[in-house]
């Protein structure tokens, strides 16, 4: 394949042309990916043909997959997490976030096709956790370094959505027995590029834990607001056959929620990562 990639935005995203992900990778794909996601933190392609099955080997090139607790999967492909507004509540989408922080080793990365779109709206933003430490004083830089955060599930996923049934309510309550609160450095470093980025985000960080309450809600406050701003973002606007994949270690994500009623189907894979540093 012959590879070409043109960059979105200063801060992150680029289109990969030339590349099927139906086609299995090789060593010499991988790596090219692999180093193009580094540089560019998410990447899109445009006009793909890719199975349940052909998006999970993809993911998995790249490293384990995970198998979300509590959303819906494909039945015979349970490493594919299904984003379906005629099944789910998906307000938890509709807020920055970065996947699955609740764990102690969160994702490497996500892989994300799009398989029933509205007419228009849905877009999906990104943001670079490095453009935006970047963005930082080195005052404040100083002040967060060595800061840790915890981050809770049950901020963006509560009882009152997902325990409706007796089964869904003992599958939540089993959720929260095996995933209490973990704690992550504030200023996380890149495991490859040994770039720094922050690394808290309003869908799970609760509280900053050496500072007082108080102090803990205004820094944090501050923080997803940096966070968000627009020169630290690039925003994607889906056509049938688009899949996204960015590297979830240095990046957030809001899924725009700005298309009820019509109904819209994403699949995810997930690539399990490394514990923060």
């Amino acid at each position: 394949m012959s590879l070409r990639f043109t960059r979105l935005s200063p801060a992150l995203g680029a289109i990969v042309e030339g590349f099927d992900l139906a086609t299995p990778l090789n060593d010499e794909l991988r790596q090219r990916v692999s180093d193009a996601l580094l540089q560019h933190q998410v990447l899109f392609f445009r006009g793909q043909d890719v199975s349940p099955q052909q998006q999970r080997d993809f993911a998995a090139w790249f490293g384990d997959l995970h198998i979300h607790p509590l959303y819906p999967k494909i039945e015979d492909t349970p490493q594919i997490m299904v984003l379906d507004t005629a099944l789910n509540d998906l307000r938890d989408n509709a807020i920055w976030h970065t996947d699955v922080t609740f764990i102690d080793t969160p994702p490497l990365g996500s892989v994300l096709v799009a398989r029933k779109l509205p007419e228009y709206g849905g877009d999906t933003l990104w943001a670079s956790g490095t453009a935006a430490w970047r963005g930082l004083s080195p005052y404040f830089q100083q002040l967060l370094d060595g800061l840790t955060a915890t981050h809770d599930f049950t901020k963006s996923f509560p009882l009152s959505r997902f325990g409706h049934t007796p089964e869904a309510l003992a599958n939540y309550e089993e959720t929260r027995r095996k995933t209490p609160p973990v704690v992550h450095p504030v200023i996380r470093t890149h495991p490859v590029t040994g770039e720094k980025a922050l690394f808290v985000s309003d869908g799970f960080t609760t509280h900053i834990n050496e500072l007082e309450p108080a102090e803990s809600q205004a820094v944090l406050q501050f923080l997803f607001a940096h966070f968000a701003k627009p020169e630290y973002s690039v925003r994607w606007r889906w056509q049938p056959g688009d899949v996204a994949f960015w590297d979830n270690r240095v990046t957030q994500h809001y899924a725009v929620d700005d298309y009820r009623p019509a109904h819209r189907i994403m699949h995810r894979a997930t690539i399990l990562g490394d514990k923060p540093f």
